[in-house]
C-alpha cells in the first residue's frame, strides 16, 4: 500500500488524533492502486459467480469475499470455508453456527449458497457492502501494522456495537466475543484478565467475564455497549491498559538487557 495510516502517539492520545482523522485518512487509503485493483476486480466478476465452486475457483474473490469478515487468514482452510458457504446459515447444525464466531455466520449469509437460500451474488449493493467492508478491514490491518492494540480498538468497537444491537441472548453474545480473537484480545485486556484464562472450561469463562465486567463497567450486558459512554470505556480501558501492559514489557526487556551485560 502507498499510503500508511499516520498515527502519532500511542494509546488514547494516537486513539483521539486517529478518530478525528479518521475520514480523510480512509479516504486516502481507499484510493491505494492495489486495493482499487481488487476491489474493482471483486465488482465485476462477483455478479458471474453462481455457485460455491464459482468462488472457491477464482483466489482473488475468495481474498475480498473472506477479508470483508476479517476471516482473510483463512483462506487457505479451503474445506473449512467450502463447507460453511455449502451449508449456508439457516440450520442450527450448520457449521457457521457451530464455529463459535459470527464472522462465519455473516460471510455465510452474505452469499446464500445454502441449502433453501437465495445467492446473492447478483446483488449489487449487498456486493458493493463486501466490497466496502474489505476496504475497511484493509485499513485497519494497515493501522495494525503501526500499531496492533490500535488495530484491535478499532475492530472491538465496530463489532461489539454490532453485537450490542443483536437479537441472540446475552450469553451468546458473550460466547462470541470469546470466539472472536480481536474482541476477546480487548475484553480480556480492559478487564485485566490473563491470557491462559482460555483454557479454562467455557462456561467458567463466560461466569468470570461477566463477573469481571459487572465489576469494571458496571454491567455485564453486551447490549449496554451500544451506549456511547459505555463503549468509550472500554475502548479508553483497554487502550490504557494495553499502554501499561507495553511499558512494563519494554522495562522488562531493558532490565534482562542490563543483567545480561553486568
Amino acid at each position: 500500500m502507498s499510503f500508511s495510516p499516520i498515527i502519532p502517539s500511542t494509546g488514547i492520545v494516537g486513539w483521539n488524533f486517529l478518530q478525528s482523522t479518521y475520514d480523510k485518512q480512509f479516504e486516502t487509503f481507499s484510493k491505494d492502486p492495489v486495493l482499487d485493483r481488487e476491489t474493482d476486480y471483486f465488482a465485476e466478476k462477483i455478479g458471474e459467480v453462481t455457485s460455491v465452486d464459482d468462488l472457491m475457483a477464482d483466489r482473488r474473490l475468495l481474498q475480498v469475499a473472506l477479508g470483508a469478515y476479517g476471516l482473510d487468514d483463512q483462506i487457505d482452510m479451503k474445506a473449512l470455508v467450502e463447507k460453511v458457504l455449502r451449508e449456508g446459515s439457516t440450520a442450527d447444525d450448520a457449521l457457521a453456527n457451530k464455529l463459535g464466531d459470527d464472522r462465519w455466520v455473516q460471510f455465510a449469509e452474505a452469499f446464500g449458497f445454502g441449502p433453501g437460500e437465495t445467492p446473492k451474488t447478483s446483488d449489487s449493493e449487498a456486493m458493493a457492502n463486501i466490497s466496502f467492508t474489505y476496504q475497511v478491514q484493509s485499513f485497519e490491518a494497515a493501522v495494525g501494522e503501526q500499531d496492533h492494540s490500535m488495530r484491535v480498538a478499532m475492530y472491538g468497537e465496530r463489532e461489539m456495537l454490532e453485537l450490542a444491537n443483536d437479537e441472540t441472548s446475552n450469553d451468546t453474545k458473550w460466547y462470541n466475543v470469546m470466539g472472536q480473537p480481536a474482541i476477546r484480545e480487548m475484553m480480556e485486556t480492559a478487564l485485566a484478565l490473563p491470557k491462559d484464562m482460555g483454557q479454562a472450561d467455557i462456561e467458567l469463562q463466560l461466569t468470570i467475564f461477566q463477573d469481571r465486567a459487572s465489576s469494571v463497567f458496571g454491567t455485564d450486558q453486551i447490549a449496554d455497549f451500544a451506549d456511547p459512554e459505555k463503549m468509550e470505556k472500554l475502548v479508553h480501558t483497554y487502550l490504557a491498559r494495553s499502554q501499561i501492559a507495553q511499558f512494563e514489557a519494554s522495562i522488562s526487556s531493558a532490565s534482562t538487557a542490563l543483567m545480561l551485560l553486568r
